[in-house]
């Protein structure tokens, strides 16, 4: 093998690597993002909706129809648009692991 074969296979190995390394806290860091409204760790306090505790599929159903309009708002339609599905799958499964409030 050509010695700039192999070190351009072993980079893209490391940056393959490298992106897994700093997945392992994407959906927390998305997360994140909803704690102004929904609390931290999605435990709302007052009228707001938690969201720790929810189920997966609800998080991700409910974000899609603020996305498509189905589900009137007065800001997560411009929020639920700034996410992929992908990311919005991510946000869901760690909301859906945390502890629901009590």
């Amino acid at each position: 093998m050509k010695p700039w074969i192999l070190a351009g296979a072993l980079a893209a190995a490391g940056t393959s690597f490298g992106v897994q390394a700093q997945d392992a806290n994407l959906a927390r860091n998305l997360a994140a993002t909803c704690a102004n409204c929904h609390g931290t760790n999605g435990q709302a306090r007052g009228d707001m909706k938690p969201l720790a505790g929810m189920p997966a599929d609800k998080i991700v159903a409910t974000m899609a129809d603020f996305k498509s309009g189905a589900q009137a708002a007065t800001i997560m339609h411009q929020i639920a648009k700034g996410y992929t599905d992908e990311q919005i799958k991510l946000v869901a499964a760690y909301f859906a692991m945390q502890p629901a409030a009590k």
